[in-house]
């Protein structure tokens, strides 16, 4: 496989893990307040952390997308 072939979720992995690391700074950053406490984040920052699952749905679609295109090019 070369460097030049691009599967169709590739885009989708790539995106996803970036949202979910993102996701999971945003919750560390929410917990930290509560365990140290200090004056909790606002609402909006609790909002953010739901990025990690969002993520990980993200790279799981892109993943499944691969192995798709991957079983139509091993079937005759």
């Amino acid at each position: 496989m070369s460097s030049q072939s691009a599967d169709p979720g590739d885009a989708y992995v790539k995106a996803g893990t970036i949202v979910f690391g993102v996701g999971a700074l945003v919750t560390l950053a929410t917990f930290v307040p509560l365990f140290l406490h200090l004056t909790r984040l606002p609402t909006a920052a609790y909002w953010l952390s739901m990025l990690m699952p969002a993520g990980f749905l993200c790279a799981l679609v892109g993943l499944l997308l691969n192995a798709r295109a991957q079983r139509r090019r091993v079937q005759p």
